[in-house]
């Protein structure tokens, strides 16, 4: 058995694109998903599954969301492995750093080409470090205003859910 985090992208916001953790917990364990939690409301979900493949995973989840929801539900996939990598590098990377800290995580891994462009896309105090499929928004303290969006990241990178530091430390608190 292997343990996954999904992480759900754009659910739950605004009182639109409703997807509770009752219903993902309900929805994952019909798709074969044993020891099913969810954190908080924003489409974070822990699981354990045989498979293996991450892709598959990813293509299950996402066919089972939609066809549940009648709407797309990209995932970001994580191992427990990663998601404490993460977690160590927001304490390093976050450490000094005065504004907010959120975490764009990529369903698929970045071209050399994207990582480029992403970490040269900062300005005005803003700057995106990647560190595997993970991107790391280190922004002002007015995240309304951040250029250095998630949009920015899926403009250079394809499909990612962003969290904020807080959120992801929590969860490999909780889960890793």
């Amino acid at each position: 058995m292997t343990t996954w985090i999904g992480l759900l992208r754009a659910v739950n916001l605004g009182g639109t694109r409703t997807f509770s953790p009752r219903d993902i917990v309900a929805c994952v364990s019909a798709l074969g998903g044993t020891d099913v939690a969810t954190h908080i409301n924003t489409g974070n979900v822990r699981f354990s599954t045989t498979k293996r493949s991450r892709p598959r995973i990813t293509k299950m989840l996402e066919e089972g969301f939609r066809a549940d929801r009648d709407f797309e539900v990209p995932v970001a996939l994580l191992t427990l492995q990663e998601l404490r990598a993460i977690a160590a590098d927001i304490a390093e990377l976050g450490a000094g750093h005065d504004g907010n800290h959120y975490v764009s995580i990529l369903r698929d891994d970045p071209t050399p080409e994207a990582v480029a462009a992403l970490e040269a896309a900062g300005r005005d105090g803003e700057r995106a470090i990647v560190r595997g499929r993970a991107v790391h928004l280190l922004l002002g303290e007015n995240y309304q205003r951040a250029r250095l969006t998630n949009t920015a990241v899926e403009r250079h990178a394809g499909v990612a859910t962003n969290r904020n530091a807080r959120v992801m430390t929590a969860m490999a608190a909780k889960w890793g």
